[in-house]
């Protein structure tokens, strides 16, 4: 008997919302060894480029507090398609671009479709799928978070080599046009009550998304005194928004998911985990290509194994969750992520290449199952009515959790450099890694503080 309609659509919208985000995530990852061909066509020096970098991050961050309001308010069909339409046309500005000015202009249009996109999207998924099909559902819209920032450096450097730095976005237009149709025929169209734009709250928590984005970016460039100055009023002003929205009669975001346990620990033991996790994607390419000495080639060859993990995982997390639960997953998995950071900073050059693969193919199962667990978490047992604010709140979390990943591995490079190490010596990359690992186990103690079946309304589990 076919399906109806409505049942279909809901199977559908996790792909389009998770091939929507691929397309995001790729895009942001793969200019990154472009950007020596990209100076030289704007003719300007290759550190200069990392304005446009920024001006994309800052965007985001600034503009995904108001995801929810736009999305209640607009409902997420329009929204969602929306964004993909301003996404795809500041794609195609981006590859038109002749000067930096101009391009770092349509990085930021690109940013602002970015951040309607991805909580939006999300949104449209957690609204249109049954609690029972939640896991599976979750579990689709993870991955693009763990593969793009894997092959999206390889992938780049392919175009550039291949056609031209132009292409990277010129690709971006079919498909983005392809999922507009799809959006639009598929995506629920209904929001809910309109309710007062918070503009205060709007502007203070999009100067701090944008001042800490800033100053996690800052360090990378060696500019110590600018990002504690950053990161100090980042924090000052998150402080004033939080109080705020808790105090104002329609906020802009809803702070009551954090009263939920299971979305608290999401939120604070949630963050480390997602921290050592973004981090792999910085780290591990340095490490093989720096301090072992391999070719670009050879060390994106390795990485693959890490991406092979996170798809191969994919299939049995749902099984893995419903049989163990999710407290024990993300307790056993997490001493398991760590411990998959402590043996890559085992690694020598000599390693045979088959164990190396095997190691990484190892860490991408454990960070798709950890990452996956803590994203059901999140939403399992978050109220249809706050199911806005918590999709808003998650959104911001995961974006700064990516940037202090790579800052955080930045960081530890830049510490064992002060110890007297050589930045691109093995063991200054092993002390990172370590420390990731460290970072990643203390990731479980808040996990523990969750009761057996947590979330077992949407895994099946039976404690």
């Amino acid at each position: 008997m076919p399906l109806p309609d409505s049942s279909r659509h809901a199977r559908a919208v996790p792909w389009l919302v998770a091939t929507a985000f691929f397309m995001e995530m790729l895009d942001a990852t793969a200019i990154t060894t472009s950007l020596p061909q990209m100076a030289a066509s704007f003719g300007t020096q290759p550190e200069r480029l990392s304005v446009g970098l920024s001006a994309y991050l800052v965007a985001l961050a600034a503009f995904i507090p108001a995801s929810g309001w736009v999305a209640d308010r607009y409902g997420p069909r329009r929204v969602f398609a929306g964004a993909i339409g301003v996404f795809t046309l500041a794609s195609l500005l981006c590859a038109l671009s002749g000067s930096l000015a101009a391009f770092t202009a349509a990085r930021i249009l690109q940013g602002i479709g970015g951040a309607l996109m991805v909580p939006v999207g999300r949104l449209a998924v957690l609204r249109s799928t049954p609690k029972d099909q939640l896991v599976r559902a979750i579990a689709t819209i993870t991955w693009p978070g763990l593969a793009a920032p894997v092959i999206g450096p390889a992938l780049g450097g392919f175009i550039t080599e291949t056609w031209s730095w132009h292409w990277i976005f010129i690709v971006n237009v079919p498909l983005g046009l392809v999922l507009l149709g799809a959006a639009l025929a598929i995506v629920p169209a209904a929001g809910t009550a309109p309710r007062p734009f918070d503009l205060p709250g709007f502007i203070g928590s999009a100067l701090a998304c944008s001042l800490l984005m800033i100053g996690v970016e800052l360090p990378g460039h060696g500019a110590w005194p600018e990002a504690g100055v950053s990161l100090a009023a980042g924090v000052l002003l998150l402080w004033w928004s939080v109080r705020h929205f808790r105090r104002a009669p329609a906020p802009l975001m809803d702070l009551r998911p954090m009263r939920n346990r299971s979305f608290a620990v999401t939120v604070w033991g949630g963050s480390l985990a997602r921290i050592a996790i973004g981090s792999a994607p910085f780290l591990l390419p340095l490490m093989l290509q720096l301090a072992f000495g391999l070719p670009g080639t050879t060390a994106g060859l390795l990485l693959l194994a890490l991406f092979a993990g996170n798809l191969s995982m994919k299939p049995g997390t749902s099984w893995v969750m419903r049989r163990f639960g999710l407290r024990t997953v993300l307790v056993a998995n997490g001493i398991l992520l760590g411990a998959g950071f402590g043996l890559c900073a085992l690694l020598r050059a000599d390693t045979p290449f088959a164990v190396t693969a095997a190691l990484l193919f190892f860490c991408g199962m454990s960070r798709s199952m950890q990452y996956t667990a803590l994203n059901t978490l999140a939403f399992a047992e978050i109220p249809s009515e706050q199911m806005t604010g918590a999709s808003t709140l998650f959104s911001v979390l995961a974006q700064v959790n990516a940037g202090l990943g790579i800052a955080a591995g930045a960081v530890m490079l830049q510490v064992a450099a002060m110890l007297g190490w050589g930045s691109h010596d093995a063991a200054s990359f092993r002390l990172a890694l370590c420390a990731m690992g460290v970072m990643a186990a203390l990731s479980i103690v808040d996990s523990l503080r969750l009761p057996p079946d947590a979330g077992a309304q949407v895994t099946g589990h039976a404690s």
